[in-house]
């Protein structure tokens, strides 16, 4: 076991020194990269073929060309490309897996054909199989709303063309016109991400673990562009309540990285006071307590400072919608997350632990500051909230918020809240939220339950990145998102969805869901931060793992840790740590 974990550790420190190296979810067979700036362009061969609408060889032929690494370069003297073959009557089409959701466009060469017309060819993106099967519209919603993922192109005799910007796995090429005779060299997808190395890992005797880990890891790095996007098909969007799980998942696996001030900033800015950041006065919240988060792992003081006038203003605003009996009275947007979204008293619970949590921690970072004044009127009021105790709440959702601020006792609040009906009734966002809340309830191996069956229920159904929004109860009878749905079987993407995310309009990789990659790295290797960055207390939660190690990023560099536990039940635990940081045990 020792000996893996030193090889996984080598490989890190490979991918650091490299150039440009594809997230580690992809393995050796993607390759083919060029730079552009601080992102990176892969091109990646189709991993293979689901569908086509020929297999007479009559319309398409060649097919496995599509799937054979080539060099991207045409020729004219090519032979055996992949060739459609058009009709009246036929119109011929493929629908192609590229292996991984990603993040991109496509490039497609043509070779030499009698006509030199431009062909058109439709083409349709797709998060899921039924996506790229589908139309615009219709009851299973496709839409081209934020990124196109259907439309027609014209790719140029013995010429290439690349084309597309947004979040896809699959795709369907479709002939438009009858009567064409065209050689296809390759059809590959042209993948853009951030140039950053996983400087955080994790590793147990639970593989499937392991893989939710590192795909919560990889939804977001996804979602790292040119800002922090809640969704690569859409909304490609700075919604500031998303970025809170997106931060805790970048601190855990690429440390400090400038896209987070970045896209901070911007939603500071974009937003004026009295604006509410994204017209929710939540979102306002979730501002706040990111920058005490960005604080506590980095440390970065004058960063913070660059806030200070702004942050002040933002808390004494929101503390004029606080009414005489204590109670938060905000207004503009209410909104937790969209399961709770038609539950006014859910909506006040979770409004009113925010409160708290949010006074209490500008009050924190007003201590920081050196404002002694500040610190204790903010204090003063997050204590003034605690007098007013929201009641009416069943959801999960505000459960957990009222526990994280201590207006709830937290183990009674898992017991009768938390736990009720397994993983029913939760959200991708704010299952980030009921899993802090069970650790705060010492229900650490109910916590790992939830992640395996939630979160593993979306990798059960194909998934490489975790989802906007995933409810267990619709799984019953429901194919997988990288299959054609059979007759007697649901689409799990096309016909489930409520609110903003009806049937394909729901987006398959959004950064919010990545919940289960910082608690994981915070609660089982038992990597808490404290003290700006400086100092790390160690204290592990195995639950009924074997063993558990991985890296972390700190401001002094990688932190190692490794935990066995033995068959007493005894953890054996090794740090490695970086010179200059404090070890807490």
């Amino acid at each position: 076991m020792m000996t893996k974990f030193y090889y996984t550790l080598f490989l890190l420190l490979a991918v650091q020194l490299s150039f440009a190296q594809l997230p580690p979810v992809f393995g050796e067979d993607y390759k083919d990269k060029i730079s552009t700036s601080d992102m990176v362009k892969t091109y990646i061969t189709p991993q293979k073929i689901i569908w086509q609408s020929d297999n007479t060889e009559q319309f398409i032929q060649n097919p496995s060309q599509l799937t054979t690494m080539g060099n991207g370069q045409v020729a004219v003297n090519d032979q055996d490309l992949f060739r459609f073959i058009s009709t009246e009557t036929h119109k011929p089409a493929i629908l192609l897996d590229y292996g991984k959701e990603i993040h991109g466009g496509i490039k497609i060469s043509m070779g030499i054909r009698p006509s030199k017309t431009p062909l058109k060819l439709r083409l349709r993106f797709g998060e899921s199989v039924g996506e790229a099967m589908s139309d615009i519209g219709g009851e299973q919603n496709a839409t081209n709303e934020h990124s196109l993922r259907d439309f027609i192109i014209e790719v140029p005799w013995l010429g290439t063309i690349e084309v597309g910007e947004t979040g896809f796995r699959f795709l369907r090429v479709d002939v438009v016109e009858a009567n064409e005779n065209a050689p296809i060299k390759s059809i590959d997808a042209a993948f853009i991400y951030r140039d950053i190395p996983y400087l955080g890992s994790f590793e147990s005797s639970d593989e499937r673990l392991n893989k939710i880990w590192l795909t919560g890891a990889y939804t977001v790095h996804l979602n790292m562009q040119n800002y922090l996007w809640d969704g690569i098909k859409r909304d490609r969007l700075v919604w500031v309540g998303d970025l809170h799980p997106e931060v805790m998942t970048i601190n855990t696996v690429f440390g400090e990285n400038s896209i987070v001030p970045k896209s901070l900033d911007l939603a500071r800015d974009q937003h004026p006071l009295p604006q509410w950041m994204n017209g929710i006065s939540s979102y306002s919240m979730w501002w706040i307590l990111i920058h005490k988060n960005w604080y506590d792992y980095h440390g970065d003081l004058d960063y913070l400072k660059e806030q200070e006038t702004y942050m002040i203003a933002l808390l004494d605003q929101l503390s004029t919608f606080i009414d005489k009996d204590n109670k938060e009275v905000l207004n503009g947007g209410r909104f937790l997350d969209w399961p709770t979204s038609e539950k006014p008293k859910a909506v006040h619970a979770g409004l009113q632990a925010m409160m708290v949590m949010t006074f209490e921690a500008g009050s924190q970072m007003m201590a920081t500051l050196d404002n002694k004044k500040l610190e204790e009127k903010y204090q003063k009021t997050a204590k003034n909230l605690r007098k007013h105790q929201p009641e009416g709440n069943t959801t999960k959702q505000a459960a957990a918020l009222m526990a994280l601020a201590n207006l709830v006792d937290a183990k009674k609040t898992n017991k009768d809240v938390l736990k009720q009906d397994g993983v029913q009734r939760m959200s991708t966002f704010y299952g980030y939220y009921i899993l802090e809340a069970m650790a705060k309830a010492e229900d650490y191996d109910g916590a790992l339950k939830v992640i395996r069956d939630y979160w593993g229920g979306m990798l059960d159904l194909g998934a490489t990145t975790f989802w906007e929004d995933f409810d267990v109860l619709d799984v019953t009878n429901s194919g997988r998102i990288d299959t054609l749905a059979p007759p007697n079987k649901f689409d799990i993407h096309g016909d489930f969805g409520e609110y903003c995310y009806v049937g394909y309009r729901h987006s398959l990789c959004h950064g919010w869901a990545s919940g289960p990659t910082p608690w994981l790295t915070q609660y089982v290797l038992g990597i808490h931060v404290m003290d700006g960055g400086n100092s790390i207390k160690v204290e592990p939660h195995l639950g009924d793992l074997k063993f558990a190690q991985g890296t972390f990023p700190t401001k002094f560099g990688v932190l190692t840790v490794n935990h066995v536990k033995d068959d007493n039940g005894t953890i054996k635990t090794i740090v490695e740590a970086p010179e200059g940081l404090k070890i807490i045990k």
